[in-house]
């Protein structure tokens, strides 16, 4: 494989990921009452426990995209402009 192959991977996977991440931060924006009220089913949380956990959740998450989708991704086109 060569890598033009893992440049398109790791940009395709990048979008994906953002993606998801503004789908999540709008559905907690515009459906959060709709969201706390199926999680509340579940778990006895306070509004505060329940941002605090979708905060938090976000932040990894966009950790995790940004470590192992950008900065393999930037490293490999550094890599090509050499």
């Amino acid at each position: 494989m060569n890598l033009d192959f893992w440049r398109q991977f790791l940009l395709c996977s990048l979008l994906i990921n953002y993606i998801i991440l503004m789908i999540w931060f709008l559905a907690i924006m515009f459906g959060r009452d709709w969201i706390k009220q199926v999680h509340g089913k579940w778990f006895q949380l306070s509004d505060r426990t329940f941002d605090a956990i979708h905060y938090g959740g976000m932040a990894v998450y966009k950790i995790g995209i940004l470590l192992f989708n950008l900065v393999p991704f930037l490293a490999l086109y550094l890599l090509k402009s050499n």
